[in-house]
């Protein structure tokens, strides 16, 4: 993909030396033109293909065009903002979503998250703990289980089932009843790491470390509003915790499905 109609020139990093590119692709949708050529100047010298846009409508478009792995999305953008670009994209791409805001009220956070936002962080931010965060996503645990050769023999699927829902771990796939349940990838993670061991309690600091990584920093209840949109997902809620158990006072567990 040929960015470069789309990617103004941006500065590197004096301090540390572009790496190799790594195949990745990065969309920035910032309207303030500097901070926006920064976070740019972070990505590509991480090895990211670029592209930035201003314009909440123009980055659906864009989305659809490059197709990125990343994306860095301020909340507060004129016209169609991102809460409601963050929506759309939700409708065709698992892109990692990092949502900025200037507005540091925790209903802005849960608006955000709400559409499917996998982090956020308020304005001003370090670009170093940005790029922290998305290289700690990107190095989340992505299993495949390639086809058999003719000497090999296929490796049995892990499926987890509890009641009516079925987790396919390899293919990614959560059905509940037989019904597919779209998940982005953060709430799929967050059900994985509990179906794990679905008998074992695990804190928030220990749902942070599994799925967003060890170096990740923010509010641990960031773990709290993926859990929310999960049971809302799979047609479950606190009090019931079919799926996904409360254990007051310690974490999460898995449900019985009854």
């Amino acid at each position: 993909m040929d960015f470069s109609a789309r990617t103004p020139t941006v500065a590197s990093d004096p301090a540390a030396p572009p790496r190799p590119s790594t195949g990745l692709r990065a969309m920035v949708v910032e309207d303030e033109a500097p901070l926006a050529n920064l976070i740019g100047s972070y990505l590509e010298r991480d090895g990211f293909e670029t592209a930035l846009t201003g314009d909440g409508a123009d980055a659906v478009i864009l989305a659809r065009q490059v197709d990125p792995d990343v994306v860095v999305l301020d909340l507060g953008l004129p016209g169609l903002d991102g809460v409601e670009v963050c929506r759309q994209l939700r409708t065709f791409s698992d892109a990692y979503v990092v949502m900025l805001t200037a507005r540091t009220e925790e209903i802005d956070t849960l608006i955000g998250l709400s559409v499917g936002a996998d982090d956020y962080m308020s304005k001003p931010f370090s670009p170093r703990e940005l790029m922290a965060r998305i290289q700690a996503m990107l190095r989340r645990p992505r299993t495949h289980v390639a086809a058999p050769g003719p000497a090999e023999t296929a490796v049995p699927a892990l499926i987890h089932r509890v009641g009516g829902l079925a987790l396919d771990v390899d293919g990614r796939e959560v059905t509940v009843a037989g019904r597919p349940v779209a998940l982005t990838r953060t709430e799929f993670d967050v059900l994985a790491a509990l179906a794990r061991d679905p008998g074992v309690v695990l804190t928030r600091a220990q749902l942070i470390e599994t799925v967003w990584g060890p170096s990740w920093t923010g509010d641990e209840h960031l773990v709290d509003v993926h859990i929310g949109h999960l049971r809302r997902k799979l047609g479950d809620d606190a009090t019931r915790g079919r799926y996904v158990r409360t254990v007051r006072g310690v974490g999460y567990r898995m449900g019985t499905g009854a």
